[in-house]
This record gives structure tokens, sequence and C-alpha cells, in this order.
């Protein structure tokens, strides 16, 4: 049986289309598991800005763009996968945009965008080729999983970091200080509150602790309330540049587009197959009736995310949050993505969330991707120790590619140690190879001059 919209049922209006009946659901069940799903998401929608602040963006723009990618593409998912998939800016990716791209890389704001268009198309063009699985297929599930452990860290890091709990100097490369300025002193005071709020397992935890943290830095005198609200406006949209990458050499192109796919390959494959699983939409061998659809969804949305200037959009694991409230069809994501749509208004707020309001929101969004670790076995050489290189490396050389890059070649060079080559498919000995070129490049620079 397709789990996609209905056209023969005699059923009409929202359920004939949307199957609600047949998957044992309800239009009020569904829109309440819309609402549940958005509250739990609709703090990206503040938190993004402040990610890309480095890119020089307006906070509210970047907010609106934010709220108006989310609301489209929860809105697209919904109607054609017919999946309760909610999507948003990636976190993440939007860290590893900032930081590494732009900051570590060299890019400009718009070159960095310009590098998720193209992952965006690459993503999109394995999936019509039908190609998307084999590649994830590929690579062993102790890196995915290192993959999103280590950005999970790389996260935490940041958070810490602009939050002012972690600076440079001391004696060692960085160093923990105690609150000792009303800045840090905020971000503390967020993150009990963020931690307190888990721990009591309250709905939108995230949203309710920007929003109270926010307050604190009004108090505290950290940020000022501004003159002026001013109005959603979206100077962001369009704002890429799919040349600038290429000026870094062809082999660092060609691997740092390919480094952002990887991250944006897993993070959806996790995601959808946990949300339709804990919904009891998939098959009798565990699988997704009808993937493509969502997966083309998916991988559109890292494009449409880069043309609108807030970075990859992707699948949301906050989605089942909507599931647990009932929902089992894409009207839950239709109503997610119109609450999105409704918050482009809200946008202006944006203008309050500066400094170390959202650190504390980082360091917990941190904290529950770095779970994901509980999976590695890190008894065993083979898997644990490239896990543990590409989760490391990442925070600690602010780059998502030398942690992955890390990653493959010790998972290749284990393999061949141990008389395994057999077990590394074509795909990895590619990758390693152009890896391994990507490391060597300066004296490979030294020697050609």
């Amino acid at each position: 049986m397709a789990w996609g919209p209905s056209t023969t049922t005699t059923q009409s209006g929202l359920d004939g289309y949307f199957k609600i009946t047949e998957r044992g659901s309800s239009v009020s069940t569904e829109v309440r598991a819309g609402v549940a799903t958005y509250l739990v998401m609709a703090y990206i929608v503040f938190l993004n800005p402040i990610i890309l602040e480095p890119l020089g963006f307006e906070p509210v723009a970047v907010a609106a763009a934010t709220a108006l990618a989310a609301g489209l593409l929860s809105i697209i998912m919904g109607v054609y996968s017919n999946y309760p998939v909610a999507m948003a800016t990636g976190l993440g990716i939007n860290a590893a945009v900032a930081f590494q791209l732009v900051i570590g890389g060299g890019l400009t704001p718009k070159g960095a965008m310009g590098v998720i268009v193209l992952e965006g198309i690459a993503v999109t063009v394995l999936v019509l080729l039908g190609l998307r699985e084999a590649v994830m297929k590929a690579v062993p599930d102790s890196l995915k999983l290192a993959i999103a452990v280590g950005i999970g860290l790389f996260i935490l890091f940041i958070g810490f970091v602009n939050g002012g709990l972690i600076v440079g100097g001391g004696g060692t490369p960085v160093s923990f200080v105690f609150p000792n300025t009303a800045s840090s002193a905020v971000t503390l005071l967020g993150l009990l509150i963020a931690v307190a709020l888990f721990a009591r397992k309250m709905k939108g935890a995230l949203i309710i602790t920007i929003a109270l943290t926010a307050i604190l830095a009004l108090i505290f005198g950290v940020n000022d309330w501004p003159d002026k609200i001013p109005a959603p406006e979206f100077s962001t949209l369009w704002q890429f540049d799919l040349g600038n990458v290429w000026d870094l050499g062809f082999l660092t192109a060609i691997l740092t587009i390919f480094t952002f796919m990887l991250t944006d390959f897993f993070d959806t494959m996790g995601t959808a197959t946990a949300v339709v699983e804990q919904a009891g939409l998939t098959d009798e061998n565990g699988e997704i009736p009808d993937v493509g659809k969502l997966l083309l969804v998916d991988s559109a949305g890292a494009a449409v995310g880069g043309a609108f200037g807030v970075s990859s959009n992707t699948s949301y694991i906050e989605s089942s949050a909507g599931v647990a409230e009932g929902g089992r069809t894409g009207l839950t994501s239709v109503v997610v993505g119109l609450l999105f749509l409704v918050t482009i208004f809200l946008s202006p707020l944006a203008v309050l969330v500066q400094g170390p309001v959202t650190a504390a929101v980082l360091i917990v969004v941190g904290f529950l991707m770095i779970g994901f670790i509980r999976k590695i076995n890190f008894t065993d050489l083979e898997e644990g120790f490239p896990a543990l290189m590409a989760i490391i490396l990442m925070p600690l050389t602010y780059s998502i590619t030398v942690g992955i890059g890390a990653g493959f070649v010790m998972h290749t060079l284990i393999k061949v140690v141990k008389g395994k080559w057999s077990e590394v498919s074509g795909i990895m000995w590619a990758v390693t190879a152009a890896f391994l070129i990507y490391f060597a490049q300066a004296q490979l620079d030294s020697w050609v001059n």
C-alpha cells in the first residue's frame, strides 16, 4: 500500500487527501500535533540569526527568511510526502557555514550560501538518480553517528565560547571562566533555566529559554531595548554566489561541498527513519514507503535554504513531538508550516536575541546531539578510533571537513592494516584518497613550487 496522498479514496477533503481516518487520526489531532511540533521548533527563528551573525546579515532578515523557508518547506513536505515531518534550518550545518566557511575558510557570506546551494543540488540529483541510499550504505554507521556527535560537540563548544564561559589564554589554549561579567552571568543563568525546563520535560523548553534569557539580558543591561522594532524584511533572499568556493581550488571546493552534503545525507535519513517509525508508518521490513518523495523535498530544502541566505533546511527530529501527540499524516507538517509563516511577523523580535541570549540554547542543543555517542562501540578499534578522530577534531579545528576527513582516512587505514581490504567500499577508497590529497595540499604545493 502506498502511503502518499490518496486519489482513489471515497473520503473527501482533508481526510481523503491525507488519509487521516485511514491512519487512525483526526483533523483535530493533526492540528494539535502540528502545534506541538511547532512549539519545539520555533526557537530556530531566533537562534539562526545569532549563529549566522559572522555573515553580517541583518538579524531580522535572517529570522524572517528562516521562518519563510521553514513554512514553505514544511507545507510542501506535508502535501507531497504525506508524512508528519517538518523542516527548518539545520543546526550544525548553519554553525559550520559561519565558523568553517566564513571565519575559517575565507569564503564570503554569499560564497558560503553558494556552497549550500551546490550541495543541495548535488543531493537532489543523487535522489533523482536513485543513488542517495547507495552512498549512505557505503559509509560505516559508526562514522555516520560520529558526524552528528562531532557537530553536537562543535555547537556546544561554540555556545561556551559565545557565552564567555570559555576563553583563550591563561596558560592553556582555552580555559573556563566563572561568570565575571554580566554577559557570562546571563549565559550561566540561561543554561540553568534550560536544564531545569528539560528536567521538567517542559514543551517548548528551548523557545521559553530564549525568551527568559532575553529578558535577563535586558535586566542585566547586556542588551538594550531598541528605540524601535523594525518591520520584517527579506534582504537575505538570493544572496548566494556559486563561484566563490572554486577560488579555494578544485579539490578543496569539491571536498567542502562533499562534506556538507554528507552532513545533510545522514541527518535526514536518521531523522526520517526515527520519526516515521515512531508514527508506525514503516512497512513490514522497517522501511519507509515511498521514501523518495520525502528525500526529494528534504534535498531540495538544502538548496532553498542556501538561496534564502539561511543555510540548509532539513527534516527536524523535533517532529517526533507531533507524532507523540498523535500526528500521523502530512497535515501535521502543513500546520507547522502555516505557524512558521505567521511567525514571520514576529521576526523583528530577533533584535532582542543578541549576545549571550542563545549561548545556553547552543549548549543544550549540542548535548542533545552528542547523545548519539552511546551507539558507537569504542571497545572496537575499527569502529571507535575513526569515530573518535571525527568527533574530537571538529571542535578542536573548527572544521567539519577536517573531522570527517580524519575519520574516513583512519577507517580505511585500520582496515588495510588488518588485511580487510574487501570491506572498504569503492566510494570509501575514492573519498579517502581525496582527503589524503586535501590534507597534504600544503606539502604538495611546496614540492610543485
